[in-house]
């Protein structure tokens, strides 16, 4: 399938309302194909004919997301026009706009329940979008859930409120256990995952745990799917360049391991929002191992099949202006809402790249992944308040007397 064919794409002479009704018509027909699934069942694996026999692989999948996810045009702000640029829309996939995590969590929760569990431990940030997202999850699979949430010291010691994502995780009914930074550091999230699993099992109870950001062998194949569904919308050598935000490393996993041995022909940059380059070539490699997909199976290892960017600025979770200002620049002139930690910090320094090297980027056919997180935003609404307030005041509408 062209390029044209999938998308509806128009020739320069058409217009752009034409365009924008293309892709309209494209939104509607994934939704018609999503509601066909049988949701919250198990399914055998949908998964793609050209994973090599001997990569392990799960056997089913938890229905959960509403796919395909549309692509269509995007022309963001401070992107040249000699960049074509595209979006597929991952902030939804569905399960209260759960993002990326959907992908991975139709194959963990499979297997939890292939375990008899019915219980789910994670881990993560205060306003983690993978720990609200397993909470709900949770909930449609008819499973328990634990959260262990890192904070601060202070905070820690506290109620941890009702803001952005913990509104979601109380809603919800999950349970939640607050650690501080420092202890996080110190211990790590497996063997705080798995201290609390032998807690739950002294109980009686029957947990599974799921790593952060639900990004372990198992979850790698939720963008090993992702790779097909792409290619079903696209095809081959549809773009040049594929771009995701990447904070635990499952997402870029899968699609760089998906661009590899599916001929797809893109390069995947990986925008890390925490920690640095080498440990995401590290630890993805480390998941390749995991799958058997290893340099002497593949004929290359992570470094060679995606590029790790830096993105974290102040660090993970901590926006600096000029990013937030990057968030409500695209939100006012596209009206695609990015959240400030991943989506939204990962296309400031895709923007920033673009600057740096224009050389590189011309004449490029660029696919931005977006995956999600909106409730994060809600708490950073004091920062985005200040910035929207500098030029977006709010003014009492005087009404004419009859």
């Amino acid at each position: 399938m062209s390029l044209g064919t999938s998308f509806g794409r128009v020739s320069s002479n058409q217009s752009v309302r034409q365009e924008s009704s293309r892709s309209l018509i494209y939104l509607a027909r994934g939704r018609i194909a999503s509601m066909s699934r049988a949701f919250h069942t198990l399914e055998s694996a949908k998964l793609p004919d050209w994973l090599p026999p001997w990569l392990k692989r799960p056997s089913k999948q938890y229905a959960l997301g509403l796919f395909p996810t549309p692509i269509h045009r995007w022309n963001p702000p401070g992107i040249p026009e000699d960049v074509e640029f595209w979006i597929k829309r991952d902030d939804l996939t569905g399960m209260q706009l759960s993002g990326n995590k959907v992908r991975k969590l139709e194959f963990l929760i499979a297997e939890a329940m292939a375990q008899g569990a019915d219980t789910l431990i994670t881990i993560g940030g205060i306003q983690s979008n993978h720990c609200r997202a397993t909470a709900v999850a949770a909930r449609y699979a008819g499973l328990d859930c634990h959260l262990i949430l890192r904070n601060s010291r202070q905070a820690a010691e506290n109620d941890p409120g009702m803001v952005g994502n913990l509104l979601i995780d109380r809603m919800t009914g999950a349970h939640i256990h607050q650690v501080t930074k420092e202890e996080y550091a110190k211990v790590g999230g497996k063997k705080l995952g798995e201290q609390l699993e032998q807690q739950l099992k002294a109980q009686g109870r029957k947990p599974y745990v799921i790593p952060v950001g639900g990004s372990d062998s198992i979850g790698t194949f939720g963008y090993l799917a992702a790779t097909q569904e792409i290619l079903d919308q696209a095809g081959k050598e549809a773009f040049t360049d594929i771009i995701n935000a990447c904070g635990s490393g499952g997402t870029t996993a899968g699609l760089a391991l998906g661009n590899a041995l599916s001929g797809m022909g893109a390069t995947i940059h990986a925008y890390g929002v925490c920690d640095d380059e080498d440990y995401f070539y590290d630890f993805i490699d480390g998941l390749y191992r995991e799958l058997e997909a290893t340099p002497d199976r593949i004929g290359k290892d992570a470094r060679a099949m995606l590029v790790a960017h830096q993105a974290k600025g102040a660090g993970y979770a901590i926006s600096k202006p000029e990013e937030m200002q990057t968030v409500i620049d695209v939100a006012q002139t596209t009206g695609i809402i990015f959240d400030s930690t991943y989506s939204g910090k990962a296309f400031h320094a895709l923007r920033e790249d673009i600057k740096a090297d224009p050389g590189y980027w011309k004449g490029r056919k660029v696919l931005y992944i977006h995956t999600g997180g909106l409730f994060g935003l809600y708490s950073e609404a004091s920062e985005l308040q200040k910035q929207l307030e500098v030029k977006e005041k709010s003014h009492r509408l005087v009404v004419a007397a009859e």
